[in-house]
């Protein structure tokens, strides 16, 4: 998730006091829910210049090398008839295991899941990548947050039953807003058996509680009334409002072993929010914490450590 758009809107809901919490609030809404195309990830969150730099050395290989597959493009409907877009990559020698890839806000997925989806790759894995709703190729005025992206994941689980056999085995893996998507899911009952895991790589608990956060982070302003009336804005035209759901919800009743990932530099969407949806998991669970590794960034700031895990979860959870 990209913190730049949200603080820009932000900085004027602060200069306007509580005389003007509905315009302000109307500004955040404006910067925030609606789409804006463009990969718009902001690095400030994720590394400094030094660390960026060494980064980069990770993930420029891999997004050629994801591009240089050819993956397949795929569309299907969501539940309410838009269209979502996707990339798949099949295994070279197939096991009968699918990964999908969930991306964060602001981002899309061939660029931000390129280096596990090779990892998943050379593991044997066929490797589904979505483009969010409101993001990269597919359709969509408004941003989900997870609320929405939810439901689009289950349309996307059952394309996959209906393409493979009965006996795949599927690993969800996502990163901030994916990440959360990916925990709101389990909250359903109707998921598919199919599904074998979770790995949740900087979740946060609910879009309300990342944007008070943000909201008293860097400008010391409490979250009422702003918050309410954003919410009630999002709820008018995008269908849902910021507290309608939350991982904590769908982790009350989860059965689903999940791998919990947050790096301990993460100021955005706090550590504290992975050891919330670590302690509502009454299912198998490990957490993970990347030492030095702002938003997004566990996987390239110890990769070794980082893939370890999921090859560890992957062995453990999957046949």
């Amino acid at each position: 998730m990209s913190v730049g758009i949200v603080i820009g809107a932000v900085a004027a809901v602060a200069t306007l006091g509580a005389a003007g919490s509905y315009v302000g609030a109307k500004k955040l809404f404006d910067k925030v829910i609606p789409r804006k195309d463009g990969v718009r990830v902001d690095i400030d969150e994720m590394a400094d210049s030094q660390k960026w730099e060494e980064y980069r050395k990770i993930i420029t290989p891999n997004r050629e090398w994801l591009q240089a597959q050819n993956p397949e493009e795929i569309t299907i409907k969501a539940r309410d008839g838009i269209k979502l877009h996707g990339y798949f990559l099949p295994a070279e020698n197939p096991t009968g295991k699918l990964v999908i890839g969930l991306h964060g806000y602001s981002s899309i997925g061939i660029s931000e899941f390129a280096t596990s989806a090779r990892f998943y790759h050379e593991h044997g894995f066929d490797v589904l990548i979505p483009d969010h709703r409101a993001h990269g190729k597919s359709e969509g005025d408004y941003v989900g947050f997870g609320i929405l992206d939810r439901y689009d994941c289950l349309s996307w689980l059952s394309y996959v039953e209906k393409r493979f056999s009965q006996g795949v085995q599927i690993l969800l893996h996502g990163t901030s807003m994916g990440a959360t998507t990916s925990l709101m899911v389990t909250g359903f009952k109707e998921l598919t058996p199919a599904v074998k895991g979770i790995i949740a790589d900087c979740a946060f608990t609910s879009p309300y509680d990342v944007f008070a956060h943000i909201l008293k982070r860097d400008y010391h302003m409490h979250e009422f009334p702003i918050m309410k009336i954003n919410s009630a804005m999002c709820r008018k035209k995008a269908g849902y409002g910021f507290e309608d759901y939350s991982t904590l919800t769908a982790l009350e009743t989860n059965t689903l072993p999940c791998l919990f990932i947050h790096g301990s530099e993460d100021d955005f969407v706090p550590v504290w929010m992975s050891d919330k949806n670590y302690e509502a998991c009454k299912a198998p669970k490990k957490l993970l914490k990347i030492e030095g590794a702002a938003h997004g960034a566990s996987t390239y700031q110890d990769k070794e450590k980082y893939q370890g895990a999921l090859k560890e979860f992957i062995d453990k959870y999957l046949e």
